[in-house]
């Protein structure tokens, strides 16, 4: 044990540890200015599939399986609010009745519904938060049999169908393909979460979509069979992000038995907007924990 160096000890040796508490001081602030800052840790998810963009310049963020085809569920329906969106001369204030066709369908498919009442005129605006806030798929049947061409209910569908894949391709999405208006496929409705983003991304650039993904809750007057007035059940928007996430702004959820629960997400916050997509999380639970995660860790990588 060395004991008493405080006062014996020679002169070299002091100069010798000197020099050593010197270069130890020197090497700890080298330290401290050289090292990065802190690194933001990536998120783990449960959902299978994952994807996160700045949607100013499209740049990546976070990417999970992101080019996986999957199974999208309702998240098909912003394509099918994109393509009627896009319709020239479009006329939000245009009435639409209500066919038993459309209540037919979501009885048989046990599909989500705005429950729109069979002969009742909706106004395509109307039908555009019926489809995206409650997630109407008769809504969806509606707009689909509006503004699809064709002589038949069943060539219309086919027709709208189509717009909304070459809205893909116009996109340039190679992972992308519909064969329904709402996502109830027949084992062709596939996208993946990159793709999904993208699409939303772009219909976010619409004034109308924008208004109404953002929207918690709305309650649509309708005109019935005799011309009455009919104020229809609330709508209640699906997304409950837009309640437990500061700064969201959409965009639109999606189940079903294939797909899981799946979640395409947007948020703004200091004027940067991170959009982006979970598909196949466990529970609508989760795949909002999910998209919490990933904004989180979005607008940290944005600084």
């Amino acid at each position: 044990m060395i004991t008493g160096i405080k006062g014996t000890r020679s002169p070299r040796i002091r100069r010798a540890a000197a020099v050593a508490i010197t270069s130890g001081a020197l090497f700890a602030t080298g330290a401290l200015t050289a090292a990065p800052a802190q690194a933001v840790t990536t998120p783990s998810i449960v959902a299978k599939g994952g994807y996160v963009m700045n949607n100013a310049s499209g740049t990546t963020l976070y990417t999970k399986t992101a080019d996986t085809r999957r199974s999208t569920g309702s998240t098909t329906k912003i394509m099918t609010a994109k393509v009627v969106l896009a319709q020239s001369n479009l006329n939000l204030d245009k009435k639409v009745t209500i066919q038993q066709a459309y209540s037919d369908y979501v009885v048989k498919n046990n599909a989500s519904q705005a429950h729109l009442i069979v002969g009742d005129k909706v106004t395509v605006r109307q039908l555009l938060y019926g489809l995206m806030l409650p997630s109407g798929c008769d809504a969806a049947y509606a707009l689909a049999d509006t503004y699809g061409s064709g002589s038949t209910r069943a060539a219309r569908v086919s027709s709208f169908i189509s717009k909304m894949n070459a809205a893909a391709k116009t996109l340039h999405l190679t992972n992308t393909h519909f064969d329904s208006f709402d996502g109830i496929g027949n084992g062709n409705n596939y996208s993946t979460p990159r793709d999904l983003t993208k699409i939303a991304s772009s219909a976010m650039q619409n004034s109308t979509f924008r208004t109404i993904v953002k929207t918690k809750a709305y309650t649509a007057k309708t005109i019935t069979r005799t011309g009455s007035t009919r104020t229809m059940q609330t709508w209640t928007n699906t997304n409950t992000l837009l309640s437990s996430y500061s700064g969201a702004i959409g965009v639109k959820t999606g189940s079903g038995p294939e797909a899981g629960a799946c979640l395409v997400f947007a948020a703004t916050r200091n004027g940067k907007t991170v959009i982006g997509t979970v598909l196949a999380s466990t529970t609508y639970a989760q795949r909002a924990a999910d998209a919490t995660k990933l904004l989180n860790y979005g607008f940290a990588k944005l600084g």
